[in-house]
């Protein structure tokens, strides 16, 4: 985790979507710092490994975020195995999109896979950690809910509706001690990305360098550096926030932050 030190000794994480490439990072990342996890996730392959490659402190648990029985099971076994839980990473994600021509079913799945699911997780778990004395809560939403994106409207909806139920749910939660708070993450190396580079992180990195003002795309280990250090003491005062995990990209307008005089320029070179 790029010599960043956390320490989770006695702590357990519930991680949805952790089988992915960005999830195991942030499931690393925990189990690095001594903390048990349970990996939630559709992926019975890829969890199945990082849970026997980990070991003991690792439970992989096949779920679906879209069914409420299968949150409760999760959930069940995180108690039945660790003893509780005191830190959710809702990062479970369906890319399902087809803009305005979505279908009703599409909007529904769409929405109960990227919205629905970590909030009644939350619910599910709330009971857990206030037995613990408190505990904190990271969601994800993502540039794509900040900006408009052509030919896409439900992943973005959904990651914009993930800012706005954090700060309603660090409000209701704050009581039993628990912190929720969101990361905005920009162009990450992911499984999306993996995917249209054909793994190749130098051109992800060479595409993406001219929207980020650090010049590259994330490590999927920085994304998870944030997400630990808002479960961490270190954010003891930090609730209903969102975290710009994104290089600069969002402080950047349509013109990249060249300006006017940027732009004349380069017109008239």
């Amino acid at each position: 985790m790029s010599g960043i030190r956390f320490d989770y000794n006695g702590k357990v994480a519930l991680v949805t979507g952790g089988a992915s490439l960005l999830g195991s990072t942030i499931v690393r990342g925990f189990h690095d710092a001594g903390a048990a996890i349970v990996v939630a996730d559709l992926d019975e392959a890829r969890g199945g490994k990082l849970a026997e490659e980990l070991g003991d402190r690792v439970l992989f648990h096949r779920t679906d975020v879209a069914d409420d029985a299968q949150l409760a099971a999760v959930v069940a076994a995180a108690g039945k195995r660790f003893g509780g839980i005191d830190f959710l990473v809702n990062g479970a994600v369906t890319f399902l999109d087809n803009g305005l021509a979505s279908t009703r079913e599409e909007w529904l799945r769409a929405l109960s896979i990227n919205v629905a699911g970590g909030a009644i997780l939350a619910r599910m778990v709330a009971p857990l950690m206030k037995a613990r004395g408190g505990g904190a809560i990271v969601n994800f939403s993502s540039i794509a809910g900040k900006f408009a994106n052509t030919g896409r409207i439900l992943y973005p909806a959904a990651k914009a509706a993930n800012r706005q139920i954090t700060k309603n749910e660090a409000l209701d939660l704050a009581p039993d001690g628990i912190r929720v708070n969101c990361v905005s993450p920009a162009w990450t190396w992911s499984d999306p990305l993996r995917n249209l580079s054909g793994d190749d992180r130098e051109a992800a990195d060479r595409v993406g360098a001219p929207l980020h003002p650090l010049g590259r795309i994330a490590g999927p280990e920085e994304v998870a550096n944030a997400v630990l250090w808002l479960c961490s003491d270190g954010a003891s005062w930090v609730t209903g926030a969102d975290i710009p995990v994104d290089g600069g990209y969002s402080m950047l307008g349509p013109d990249r932050g060249r300006g006017p005089k940027g732009m004349f320029d380069d017109a008239f070179a």
